[in-house]
């Protein structure tokens, strides 16, 4: 009868994991401590259920989740911390402009660069993926970029685009885990859509929408002055 019991709360707790790995935002809140544990079980054990395809008791679930909270938690007190310090800047009348990639577009984009003036403060971002490239570049220089790669399938254009990026100030950015997810995660909560992330060694460049600009420009600010 024991051995069983066991067995039992293992499968449910394997699942309680999966099923609030599952959704962000419900993790994110219980590894706060801000959410009902008791009314969270009530709500996931439908699904633990069907999966188990059984009856289960409840507090066997509320015993899962107390458990997964506070691994939730050790886990990040061990994880390193980040000064988000640094210097926002933001651009506009952008435009993203997704490309087929082929051998000849890389060719072409040797000299993509001399479509801008970058000491004026132009902007050309690339983006190179397995089977597909993003330019980011300024909307007044949209249509010369598509006259320059005449002969390339245009997969998308995306336009009234702005550019929020974080200039930081400390140099561990690339050696810190979790400080995109948390950058990504608050614009989410906002319900703040992201085209692009752009990053090198010190900077992280979000591309979004004209629409979602002051707002997400209010939640990076939020970050940088904490």
């Amino acid at each position: 009868v024991i051995i069983i019991t066991i067995s039992k709360m293992v499968t449910i707790s394997h699942i309680v994991k999966k099923v609030i790995a599952e959704q962000h935002f419900v993790e994110e809140a219980l590894g706060n401590g801000i959410i009902s544990v008791a009314n969270l079980a009530e709500q996931i054990a439908p699904k633990i259920e069907k999966e188990l395809g059984k009856k289960i008791n409840l507090s066997a679930v509320v015993m899962a989740l107390r458990r997964y909270s506070e691994e939730i938690s050790n886990h990040r007190r061990k994880m390193k911390k980040f000064d988000y310090k640094g210097e926002l800047i933001m651009k506009t009348n952008l435009c993203d402009l997704t490309f087929v990639k082929s051998p000849s577009l890389l060719a072409k984009l040797r000299t993509v660069h001399t479509l801008v003036n970058f000491e004026r403060g132009d902007t050309l971002n690339i983006i190179l993926g397995n089977n597909e490239v993003s330019i980011i570049i300024n909307e007044k220089f949209m249509q010369k970029l598509v006259k320059f790669l005449s002969g390339e399938k245009i997969l998308n254009r995306e336009k009234d685009l702005v550019s929020l990026a974080i200039i930081f100030t400390a140099d561990d950015f690339t050696h810190t885990p979790g400080v995109i997810f948390n950058a990504v995660r608050k614009l989410a909560w906002e319900s703040i859509n992201i085209y692009e992330i752009i990053s090198t060694m010190t900077e992280l460049t979000f591309i979004l929408s004209k629409k979602d600009s002051m707002k997400a420009y209010d939640v990076l600010y939020g970050m940088v002055n904490k």
